[in-house]
């Protein structure tokens, strides 16, 4: 297990180096969210926990699924994923590390960006509830992508991108930050429960004392929805790996 993990770190160092800085990682992880934001904001009289809220939600979920739907197929394109694969690595190294690339570019965004405005506008949280939320579905979103990336089987970054901003956007409106949980009708608050982001939202609202289902089952959902994304994904990955190379 720990060769495992050292050859899918060296995996998602070679992601780091290469991917952070491509266009559209910029755009979709940083550029976006703030824009997005200050949409959410102008115009409205929300909280500071309100503000936190939908900062840090908005900025975890679009910084950690920024990066890796777009790697496979821009290595496909320039050959690499193919040498890559022959490697002495399993497929399944590869994709963590590729997990690995999108976790560590969520998590030091998210808390760049939550600190400061945690200080900024004066906001109570418990530290130990909002750290391991984040954790968790900073580790659940970037399992997202490689589901993304599975399907299709494509070498043009454009076309996964496409439906990754399909997801993204839909998962966007339904998780609860624009219209709490509980001030959502009956049938739009069940359809919110099958996204991920519902689940931090809420943890980040309990982090502030405003949380709305109870904690354990925000964390253990979490749980849930990465372990099913990482899974789905690789054997997707698996089942259409010959298609990626006629």
């Amino acid at each position: 297990m720990i060769e495992v993990l050292k050859r899918s770190f060296a995996v998602a160092k070679k992601d780091m180096v290469i991917f952070y800085l491509k266009g559209p990682v910029v755009i979709m992880g940083l550029i976006f969210p703030f824009f997005l934001f200050l949409a959410f904001l102008i115009g409205r009289n929300l909280s500071g926990t309100q503000l936190f809220v939908g900062l840090t939600a908005m900025t975890a979920f679009f910084t950690s699924t920024a990066v890796g739907p777009t790697i496979i197929p821009w290595e496909c394109r320039g050959r690499t994923f193919e040498r890559l694969i022959t490697a002495p690595v399993s497929l399944t190294t590869v994709l963590l590390g590729d997990l690995q690339a999108s976790l560590y570019f969520g998590l030091a965004i998210t808390f760049a960006i939550a600190v400061p405005a945690v200080l900024y506008l004066s906001v109570h949280i418990a530290a130990l509830t909002f750290l391991t939320a984040t954790l968790l579905a900073i580790g659940c979103f970037s399992a997202m992508t490689i589901l993304m990336s599975s399907y299709p089987p494509t070498d043009v970054p454009a076309d996964v991108m496409m439906l990754s901003s399909l997801l993204k956007f839909s998962l966007l409106f339904i998780s609860g930050i624009f219209v709490p949980l509980e001030a959502l009708p009956a049938y739009a608050r069940g359809v919110s429960f099958i996204s991920p982001l519902t689940y931090y939202v809420d943890a980040l609202r309990h982090s502030a004392g405003a949380g709305y289902l109870p904690l354990w089952l925000d964390l253990g959902m979490l749980v849930l929805f990465g372990a099913g994304f990482f899974l789905s994904g690789v054997s997707i990955h698996k089942k259409v790996l010959e298609r990626r190379f006629t």
